[in-house]
């Protein structure tokens, strides 16, 4: 399938939807928001403890972790809820499918161009928010920020993906605005309240192997759990430490995993806009 892609295509249409987040400042306010969010965390993360200031980048990322699982999924599912319903509602879908470009390569062009512009905001915000401090990081700390910031761009991938999964199934802008929200809430807010309740309500009774592996249907959770598991010092900030199995505290397996919610919804994306 792979091979029957008219990559010069798909590279265009994505050109144009990049284009198109940089000519409205979508980047440039969502890259601002993630700096002033660092920046803030990074120097008053530990007030509550009474203490002000830097207090290295272990706190900084178990800090930042809790923000980033309610802004990028939301971010990413609001960019890419129309992607595909609202060329529809627009009228321009039929004059783009009447263009020689296949469905697959419409969807590829726009679900690339949109992660282009959520990567290139995520890591310029991230990236300014701790400028001020590069004086005060080492190799070490830079690496681990690093995958910090990749980890919360796969995270937004995967909800990426399901938005436009939602674009392509919803009748109309307004539907899956509201389906978009609905998942949003699922997955950020509802998701890990349930699995708490049915904790409590099991008694003990759930194994740590069950729980393990419903947090795996939630992608905010990977992205918890990737970091998480990325120092000793972060473990300890966290009580899942101690019931995760040491199969799914693998940074390749949990990468994995996240992988497979990028792919997923987006392969039933293409099925169902065939």
């Amino acid at each position: 399938m792979l091979a029957r892609i008219d990559w010069s295509q798909v590279r265009i249409l994505g050109s144009k939807e990049f284009r198109d987040r940089i000519r409205n400042r979508w980047v440039l306010a969502v890259a601002l928001i993630f700096a002033l969010f660092a920046l803030a965390i990074a120097y008053l993360g530990t007030a509550q403890q009474g203490e002000v200031g830097f207090r290295g980048i272990d706190v900084t990322i178990a800090s930042l972790v809790s923000l980033v699982i309610y802004l990028v999924p939301l971010i990413a599912l609001v960019l890419g809820y129309d992607a595909i319903v609202g060329e529809r509602e627009r009228g321009s879908l039929e004059l783009l499918l009447s263009m020689p470009i296949t469905r697959l390569e419409i969807l590829l062009g726009k679900y690339l161009g949109l992660t282009a512009a959520l990567a290139v905001s995520t890591v310029l915000g991230f990236g300014a928010g701790l400028l001020p401090l590069a004086s005060e990081l080492g190799a070490r700390d830079l690496f681990h920020y690093a995958g910090f910031v990749g980890s919360a761009i796969l995270m937004g991938m995967a909800f990426l993906s399901l938005s436009l999964m939602v674009s392509v199934i919803a009748l109309d802008r307004v539907r899956a605005s509201g389906v978009t929200i609905a998942l949003w809430f699922f997955f950020v807010l509802v998701f890990d309240l349930l699995l708490m309740g049915a904790l409590v309500l099991s008694q003990g009774s759930l194994g740590s192997g069950v729980f393990a592996a419903l947090l795996m249907l939630n992608p905010s959770d990977i992205f918890r759990l990737l970091n998480m598991f990325s120092s000793e010092q972060v473990q300890t900030m966290y009580g899942l430490a101690t019931v995760m199995p040491d199969s799914l505290t693998n940074p390749l397996a949990l990468g994995s995993i996240m992988l497979a919610w990028i792919v997923a919804p987006f392969l039933f994306a293409t099925w169902r806009f065939k």
